[in-house]
């Protein structure tokens, strides 16, 4: 099954979380907690860990992200965690990874599995789409 959705942050806040031990490279890793509101056959919010090595003056760099999600997917209601990855020249998305993760789902969505993608439209609009399997 597949459900699709446009989402939209509501919060980014940088933390104060740094690796350990500290080690210099070209461009700095950051850690923030996202949350995002969603809309269409993917309905709810998430809370967000991203993690990122980015410079954001050249829009240059690679995230990682782990999700978690309540809502319904398609009608069917519960939670479950996914992850996603991508790295950027600047316009475009290379290296892309996203899954659900195994065991995670409740409620409805309890069994769920599967992968998924993200993209972001020329006008900004960010889509997320979840292939999916319950069982």
């Amino acid at each position: 099954m597949r459900a699709t959705a446009t989402f939209t942050v509501k919060a980014f806040v940088p933390t104060e979380l740094k690796p350990e031990p500290a080690v210099s490279t070209g461009l700095p890793v950051g850690v923030a907690t996202m949350e995002k509101h969603f809309e269409g056959a993917a309905a709810g919010r998430s809370a967000t860990l991203f993690t990122s090595a980015f410079d954001h003056a050249a829009g240059i760099g690679t995230y990682l992200a782990m999700e978690s999600f309540e809502g319904s997917l398609n009608g069917r209601e519960g939670s479950f965690n996914f992850v996603h990855s991508a790295t950027t020249s600047g316009s475009d998305r290379t290296a892309e990874f996203f899954t659900i993760v195994p065991s995670s789902g409740t409620g409805e969505l309890a069994g769920i599995s599967g992968a998924g993608g993200m993209a972001v439209d020329a006008d900004g609009t960010h889509r997320v789409w979840f292939d999916y399997q319950l069982g």
